[in-house]
């Protein structure tokens, strides 16, 4: 609570990483309830412009090193829950 928390992803593809490959982080609390998207990368970083976690997700990932990590600010234990990172690269499925 309080410091800063990476959440690590990496990730494998067969393909030459491309524009095309994109990164979506979702989300779902424990304490049921929606599942959110809470994070999208497409060449560039798409943080979450509002929701819980708006203004507090940092890109912290590398592409080019299979890195797809984010960093969430002043976390809370509200913010427990299932984190989930979804990589594309197409055409690798």
């Amino acid at each position: 609570v309080g410091e800063q928390v990476t959440l690590k992803c990496s990730f494998r593809s067969s393909s030459p990483i491309t524009e095309s490959l994109t990164i979506d982080w979702t989300y779902r609390p424990f304490t049921s309830g929606q599942m959110e998207t809470i994070f999208h990368y497409q060449s560039v970083p798409y943080p979450a412009i509002v929701g819980k976690f708006k203004d507090r997700i940092t890109w912290v990932g590398n592409v080019a090193k299979s890195d797809a990590s984010i960093a969430i600010q002043n976390p809370v234990l509200s913010d427990n829950g299932t984190f989930i990172c979804s990589v594309r690269n197409p055409p690798d499925v």
